[in-house]
This record gives C-alpha cells, sequence and structure tokens, in this order.
C-alpha cells in the first residue's frame, strides 16, 4: 500500500489537498459551533431552543456537505488517474496481476491519502480554531468567558475524511475490473458514449433523482408547517427536521445528476460548442465532447459542484434574511437582535463554506490538467494531421469555455433550487414567516461566472501548453 503510494505520489497531490480541506472543515465547523452556541447562549435569541437547535441543524448541513463534495471530488479524481493508467495496469494484468489484486492497491493508496491529508487538516484546523477565539477575544469581538473549542468530538471529521477517501477510491477504481490485458498493446482509451448508455445507469440515476426529489417535496412539506393543522401529531412534531429531510433528498438527487451526467452533458457541451463558432479547433472542441462523454462529464461535473455549492448558499443566506425581515415586520419584539445573530452567523459560515468552495476548485484543477496531459497522443495526432499549436491550444481553450457555460448553467439551476428549500425548511415554521420566492443576489452571481471562467481557463493553459511544446513524433510514441 505504502510502495504504490510512493511510486504514484505526483498522481495524489490533489486527493491529499482535498482530504486536508475536508477534514480542516470539519474540525473548523465544529469548533465554530461550539463557539457561537456559548455565544448565542449569551444573547436574548439564545433563550430560544430553536435558535440553537437551527444553529446545530445548520452546522450538520454544512458538515455533511463538505464530506459529500470532497468525496465527489476524490472519486472524480481516482477515476481520472486510472483512466491515465490504463495501460500500466492493462501491462500488469498481461504479466499475472488480477484485477482485484490492482484495485486494492488503488484503494490502499486512497486510504493513505485519507490518513496524510485528513491528519494534516485536523491539525491545522485545531491550532487555527484554538489562535481565532483568542484572538477575538483579545480585540473585544467575543465576549471573555470560557469557550468550549477544543473537544473530543474534533476526532470525527478525520476519522469520516478518511473512511469516504478510502470508499471514494475505491468506487473511483471501479474501472480497473474492466481493463483488459490485451490493451497493454495498443493505445488504450476511455469507452465511447456507446458504452455508457446503458440501461442500468439511466435506472440507477432515476432510482436516485426521483426518491431524492420526492424527499426535498416533503422536507420543504414539513418545514413550512402543512402538516400542523393535519391532525398528524408525529408529523406536526417532526416538521423542525424538514431541512434534515430536505437534505438528504438533496444529496441523493444530486447523486443521481452526478450518475446520469454522462448522459446528457456532453450533448449539452456540444450544443454550446457549436455556438462558439464554425472554425476547426471549435468544431473539434465540440466534437470531443461526444467522442469521449465519460471524460468530458468527469471534468465538467467538478465545476457544476462548485457553482452549485456557493449558489446554494448564497441563495439560501439572502432568502433567510427575506425571511426574517418579513417576520420581524410582524412582530418586532420576537425577532429583536435576530438579524444581527443571523448575520454573523451566516458571516462565519460564509467563510467556512469557502474550504467547500476550494475542494470543488481544487477537483476541477487537477480533473482539467490530468484530461489535458493524459491526452498528449491525441494532441500530437492532431499536430501531425496539420493543426498547429495555436490551433491545438485554441481547441482547448474552446472546451473550456463550453464547459463553463454547461456547468454555469447546471448549477445556477441547482443551487437556486437546493438554497431555496434549505431557507424555506429551515426557517419555515418560525412565527409569521411566509412562503417567498429565492431571494438571487445577483452581484454574486455575476461573481461565481467570472470566477468559475477563470477557474477553468485558467486551470487549461498551462497543462496546454506543455502537451503543445512536445513535438508530434514524440506525443505520438507509445510510452
Amino acid at each position: 500500500m505504502i510502495r504504490a503510494f510512493r511510486a504514484n505520489a505526483r498522481d495524489h497531490r490533489a486527493s491529499i489537498l482535498v482530504a486536508a480541506l475536508s477534514a480542516a472543515f470539519g474540525v473548523a465547523l465544529l469548533a465554530c459551533t461550539n463557539v457561537l452556541g456559548a455565544f448565542i447562549s449569551t444573547t436574548e435569541v439564545g433563550s430560544h431552543g430553536s435558535a440553537q437547535f437551527a444553529l446545530a441543524l445548520v452546522a450538520g448541513v454544512f458538515f455533511v456537505i463538505a464530506v459529500f463534495v470532497g468525496a465527489i471530488v476524490t472519486t472524480n479524481t481516482f477515476a481520472t488517474v486510472i483512466a491515465g493508467r490504463t495501460r500500466t495496469i492493462a501491462l500488469l494484468r498481461l504479466l499475472g496481476s488480477t484485477a482485484r489484486a490492482q484495485r486494492r492497491s488503488v484503494a490502499g493508496e486512497g486510504l493513505t491519502v485519507g490518513v496524510i491529508g485528513a491528519a494534516a487538516g485536523g491539525v491545522v484546523a485545531v491550532v487555527l480554531a484554538f489562535v481565532a477565539v483568542r484572538v477575538f477575544v483579545w480585540t473585544g469581538v467575543l465576549p471573555d468567558t470560557l469557550y468550549p473549542v477544543l473537544t473530543p468530538s474534533l476526532v470525527a471529521p478525520p476519522v469520516v475524511v478518511i473512511a469516504t477517501t478510502w470508499l471514494a477510491s475505491w468506487i473511483g477504481s471501479r474501472r480497473v475490473l474492466g481493463v483488459a490485458p490485451v490493451e497493454a498493446l495498443g493505445a488504450a482509451e476511455e469507452r465511447p458514449s456507446s458504452g455508457l448508455r446503458s440501461r442500468g445507469r439511466i435506472a440507477a440515476s432515476l432510482l436516485l433523482i426521483v426518491p431524492g426529489a420526492a424527499l426535498l417535496g416533503f422536507g420543504l412539506a414539513l418545514g413550512l408547517g402543512l402538516f400542523v393543522h393535519s391532525g398528524n401529531a408525529a408529523l406536526a412534531d417532526f416538521g423542525r427536521y424538514g431541512v434534515l429531510v430536505a437534505m438528504a433528498g438533496g444529496l441523493v438527487s444530486f447523486t443521481g445528476v452526478i450518475v446520469a451526467a454522462p448522459l446528457f452533458l456532453p450533448a449539452v457541451l456540444r450544443g454550446i460548442g457549436l455556438l462558439l463558432g464554425r472554425g476547426a479547433a471549435t468544431r473539434l472542441a465540440a466534437a470531443n465532447a461526444l467522442r469521449n462523454p465519460e471524460r468530458s462529464s468527469r471534468t465538467a461535473i467538478g465545476l457544476v459542484i462548485g457553482v452549485t455549492l456557493i449558489t446554494m448558499f448564497v441563495v439560501a443566506t439572502q432568502t433567510w434574511l427575506v425571511i426574517m425581515r418579513a417576520a420581524a415586520a410582524k412582530d418586532p419584539e420576537l425577532y429583536q437582535g435576530a438579524e444581527s445573530v443571523l448575520t454573523a452567523t451566516m458571516l462565519v459560515f460564509s467563510a467556512l463554506v469557502g474550504f467547500s468552495a476550494v475542494i470543488a476548485a481544487v477537483g476541477v484543477v487537477n480533473s482539467l490538467s490530468l484530461a489535458v496531459l493524459q491526452r498528449r497522443r491525441e494532441l500530437g495526432l492532431l499536430r501531425a494531421l496539420g493543426l498547429s499549436a495555436t490551433q491545438v491550444r485554441r481547441m482547448i481553450l474552446a472546451e473550456s469555455g463550453q464547459l463553463v457555460v454547461a456547468a454555469v448553467l447546471c448549477g445556477l439551476v441547482l443551487g437556486t433550487l437546493y438554497g431555496w428549500i434549505g431557507a424555506q425548511t429551515l426557517l419555515g415554521q418560525l412565527p409569521g414567516a411566509e412562503l417567498i420566492a429565492p431571494a438571487v443576489p445577483w452581484p454574486f452571481i455575476g461573481g461565481i461566472v467570472v470566477a468559475a471562467a477563470v477557474l477553468a481557463v485558467g486551470a487549461s493553459v498551462a497543462p496546454t501548453r506543455r502537451a503543445t511544446r512536445v513535438s508530434p513524433v514524440e506525443a505520438l510514441a507509445i510510452d
């Protein structure tokens, strides 16, 4: 396990960073929740048990989201790494190694990645949380009292990250079982679209999306208190847990979207690519989306996750504020000081959600970089057929452009939906709260679009430059 990790350490830098960020996020989140809970308990709002309950729910939701994003990014990364090792794995199979032995080796690498990353991230987060609390007390931001920063519960996030990283590597390495030894004799490629449009994938995505959407609807109904007057006391009491039901529905449905991504994202990418122009480079970029649907969807889904996450948070925050202000206007005494507490809490969580955004960004950069570098032979063939290095770079740039547009569109739709449902389920039962339309902060959305474009285009520039510097003859050589 250690030997395999050392041999492929360069491939796992991004995965170690993801594991470290995920563990740091979880530890920082628990520490901040403990500190915020102690702070809120000293205010008038803290006298209401619902405030502490809502804080715990929000913390739990963000922690689950961070673990989910980290697992998806790690799975994506390992799948991309395995795609680049296809011929190496096939050669080992040809020499007598079994597919299961190779998969165990890859999973062992994932476990090592999880241990190293989680340990480093957890230690750094503990130190930073302790220092931050001392600084806030010293500057007067927090009252000088005893805050439960270092607690045994801080061990839980690194343990969860280690487990999810190992599981993600096991899932991401499933393609090892399908690598035939004969592939070592030629240029192994990823599966074509015909190999992906299976009934099993369609059925699996529907089995996730449909129940997930049903859970989202049920959680929203619970959060809005629609069962309070139904005569069903159990459902009425369960209403405040609607956000948990909705969160489960969001995770399940989004997993279904990820499973279904190779079925619809390549067509969306191709359609957007055709709108970018009719030159040779842009037409090749549009065709590549359908020629390698697994690679296209794997690259795009990381950006979809990032845009969905940020959009969900900003829409939820804005919707929360609108709900609170509307409720406070009806009963000012009940909500005295509530908005300031909510705003301070959201500022803290906005910093924490940045961890998940960075996790997704690391996945995007790594997937794009690996995808370009693993296409060295393909780019060499295009150069040999007459395309210049400038045209190849233009093709990659067009692919990045269509990736940004497709991912941003999908992420904005999903993030707005999930953010609005999250806000309504969490605050829908507050006295005076009403069902409102999603509150979309357009300046933030514009910033998300620009950041996504810069990230995707910037991540493809350096590896494209390195790949096109290699002569066509050298690129076409079989390693």
